[in-house]
């Protein structure tokens, strides 16, 4: 069975309407030099049997988090995920779902999204949240474009510890609008703020990272006054987690808060999808990118929920579109609201303390075998470690172990080519921390 519908005669009698004797017919306008010429080199068919076996023996070739152990962060994390998300989200009203264009059908997918807005407000301190990104670097990268648009300048502004694909996506957004970005560089670990008054001259908006992508804590107070000293918005992207322990950015003053919300309930798998958190204060509310869902009461007076906002070029005049974004990420969003609904305000601050705790005693460890910090700033679940051995053999050498070591951090910053970024997140025990680093101190 080829599952291919189409009969001899119905090939033929399609062939009859649109007057072509042959189906190589509609290719002669390709030429004959690139034409294969030959049919397709393919192995003989097999079996739905086969086919499971084949695929599964591939499967195995990759390492997966149930089979080794990861220190590896970087942007996306190893957290513990509670049976009920997966369980909710596989409900096929959910993960089968379309874009809710029709409220009179969709009232629960728009009341999960409007719920997920919410308690994305209530993590950040922030007054309105859309209905989800793609990923935390397009949110970063759209937070440019809005500020730009806001402010009417075009000038976007960088801290160097933000998370280096967030500032590639960033300069690929800005080039399409005639941004310039401009980046400030970090010392020690963290934003060197010193730097700041001469590169927010001009400046549409300021990006800090907070945690950095070295895990360290930013002075974030400096940074809202370089950026509303200027003129410009304050843009703070935010890992999700961190906010159980830390004070919420809007409470110091954030603008935009973006960030990546893989680790709300959402697997690593193989690196996405993903998704992007945004959120604003009030008055930015009609520049929010993609779509924000409102709750409402009909004519007889039913809460119902709706698509209160879509600011993409399909549904308004190209020009006065805010972004071209197409969609939200509607079933990573419901993980997410599930995660945090779960946890609640105790739970995330448990995740957090343990991420905390659990970090300090594997770097305190660290250094007693001559791993010691390449960073004295307060940090949050991720630090990096001067390593006596090259990391990228480490990080070669104990894969093989089972044991996901970390990130070399010279692949994105050449100053710390001896430098090795390690993430600890609650899942890690106290055995698995202590086999690490007799493991790298087995290395030296």
């Amino acid at each position: 069975m080829n599952y291919i519908p189409h009969t001899d005669n119905d090939r033929e009698r399609m062939l009859e309407a649109i007057g072509v004797g042959r189906v190589a017919e509609l290719f002669e306008d390709i030429p004959k030099k690139v034409r294969l010429g030959r049919p397709l080199d393919l192995p003989p068919g097999m079996s739905e049997l086969e086919v499971y076996s084949l695929l599964y023996g591939l499967s195995k070739k990759n390492l997966n988090l149930n089979d080794c152990v990861s220190f590896l962060g970087a942007g996306v994390y190893d957290h513990f995920i509670p049976a009920v998300v997966d369980h909710v989200i596989s409900r096929s009203e959910l993960y089968t779902a379309y874009t809710p264009y029709q409220p009179e059908v969709s009232q629960a997918v728009l009341q999960i999204i409007y719920e997920y807005q919410t308690a994305i407000c209530e993590l950040t301190g922030m007054d309105v949240s859309n209905a989800s990104h793609y990923d935390g670097s397009t949110a970063a990268a759209e937070a440019a474009i809005i500020a730009a648009m806001h402010t009417g300048r075009r000038k976007a502004v960088v801290s160097e510890a933000v998370h280096p694909e967030y500032r590639r996506t960033i300069n690929t957004y800005a080039h399409g609008y005639g941004i310039e970005v401009t980046e400030i560089p970090c010392s020690g670990g963290v934003t060197d703020w010193s730097r700041a008054p001469e590169a927010m001259s001009g400046a549409a908006t300021l990006i800090v990272q907070n945690p950095n992508f070295f895990g360290c804590l930013e002075e974030l107070q400096s940074a809202e006054r370089a950026a509303h000293g200027a003129g410009a918005l304050f843009t703070v992207i935010v890992d999700p987690i961190s906010l159980g322990v830390l004070r919420p950015p809007g409470d110091y003053g954030a603008d935009i808060v973006v960030g990546e919300g893989q680790s709300l309930g959402n697997a690593p798998s193989f690196g996405g999808p993903y998704l992007g958190i945004f959120a604003v204060k009030s008055p930015l509310v009609r520049r929010l990118p993609g779509r924000v869902i409102g709750m409402t009461r009909d004519n007889r007076g039913q809460r119902g929920f709706v698509m209160t906002l879509q600011t993409r070029e399909q549904h308004i005049r190209r020009e006065k579109a805010t972004s071209n974004i197409c969609s939200n990420e509607a079933l990573c969003a419901a993980a997410a609201l599930v995660y945090m609904t779960t946890m609640g305000k105790q739970g995330m601050r448990e995740v957090g303390e343990l991420c905390t705790a659990k970090s300090h005693y594997l770097a305190g460890r660290l250094a007693e075998v001559g791993y010691r910090p390449a960073f004295q700033a307060p940090f949050f679940k991720e630090f990096a470690v001067r390593c006596p051995v090259e990391p990228e053999s480490i990080v070669t050498r104990l894969a093989g172990e089972g044991i996901l070591a970390g990130y070399p951090l010279g692949r994105a910053y050449p100053q710390f080519r001896d430098c090795l970024l390690i993430a600890v997140t609650e899942k890690r025990t106290r055995s698995e921390m202590d086999t690490f680093v007799a493991r790298l101190e087995g290395l030296k």
